[in-house]
């Protein structure tokens, strides 16, 4: 797997909590000094919390957290305990009688998983935060990628387990690191070797279906079945230490989603709501270009570590399961 991860960058920290009964967790991203942040929505059913307040020409200039959720939109309650948390600790928009924590959120689609019925909330929110350090490293079925599966162009039955993943990269003292929650409709290839690394499979046989071929050669199914319609999205973040404008900020997540598209296919479907925020510390100058080539970059590295490191659950394979097989 790549090395590095998000937590690499100076003043970002990463916490998780989950029920592994349930299969469903959340991840927070936590900068207490603030950090600047843009957002780019790109699929087309997203679940999103605090997005419109990113906008360049909004009051906010600084967020303190994100939370990457399963759930589904009843993930998005995460984000309630990870404001407690920061407002007890005196994080937050000053606004006189308190301090408002600026808290983003995006969820995914995990509720078909394990149990729907219990879903990340106040309380695994507050919990995350207090498991958040600087040094968190923990990848696979952890936070937000506990119930996170790809390839479901023909149902669950024949999808794959992902999971949660995270990769960095340092040029000179620039850092850009990313953390993602793969939870794809599409594919997840390797992007430096284009190895398809999982995604639908037919049971019987124990081959890939090829998200992509399949489409093609079933064009009416697709029509009436849609897939497994609802139940994707892929969700991350970006960070670096360089300093970024608001504006600046949604470049980079825009351009961080060359990683989805490098490494994900199909992607940014009608049945995804793939979201990345970019979140900058603003310690040193460096070109927004790098910046935003290198956030593509670790986007990529990202996703390959969430494959690569989660663990297959019931009936659902994961990489690690079909390499032990070969």
């Amino acid at each position: 797997m790549y090395r590095g991860y998000i937590t690499d960058i100076t003043c970002i920290k990463v916490g998780h909590a989950q029920d592994f009964r349930a299969m469903t967790g959340c991840t927070v991203i936590i900068c207490e000094q603030g950090a600047t942040t843009g957002v780019d929505v790109r699929g087309s059913a997203p679940g999103t919390r605090e997005t419109d307040l990113l906008k360049p020409e909004k009051l906010v200039d600084k967020v303190h957290a994100i939370v990457l959720s399963g759930g589904s939109a009843f993930g998005l309650d995460a984000a309630s305990g990870v404001m407690a948390f920061l407002e007890e600790k005196g994080v937050g928009f000053d606004v006189g009688v308190t301090k408002v924590p600026i808290v983003c959120s995006a969820v995914l689609f995990d509720l078909n998983i394990g149990d729907y019925r219990i879903r990340p909330d106040y309380q695994m929110g507050y919990r995350a935060c207090i498991n958040a350090l600087e040094n968190q490293r923990l990848q696979g079925n952890i936070g937000a990628g506990t119930g996170a599966t790809v390839g479901k162009i023909s149902g669950p039955d024949n999808a794959m387990k992902s999971g949660l993943g995270s990769a960095g990269l340092q040029i000179g003292n620039l850092w850009v690191g990313a953390i993602v929650a793969v939870n794809s409709y599409g594919d997840v290839y390797d992007h430096k070797t284009n190895e398809l690394l999982a995604g639908a499979i037919d049971r019987e046989t124990g081959q890939f279906l090829v998200s992509f071929q399949y489409m093609q050669k079933n064009q009416e199914e697709n029509k009436k079945a849609a897939g497994f319609p609802m139940s994707n999205t892929t969700i991350g973040v970006v960070a670096t230490n360089g300093k970024l404008s608001k504006a600046q900020a949604h470049k980079v997540a825009q351009m961080a989603h060359d990683g989805f598209a490098r490494s994900i296919n199909p992607i940014h479907t009608m049945f995804d709501g793939d979201t990345i925020f970019a979140m900058a510390t603003g310690e040193i100058e460096a070109d927004i270009n790098l910046i935003g080539t290198l956030a593509s970059e670790v986007m990529s590295m990202a996703i390959t570590n969430g494959v690569k490191s989660a663990k297959g659950w019931g009936n659902l394979l994961a990489w690690q399961d079909r390499q032990s097989s070969l």
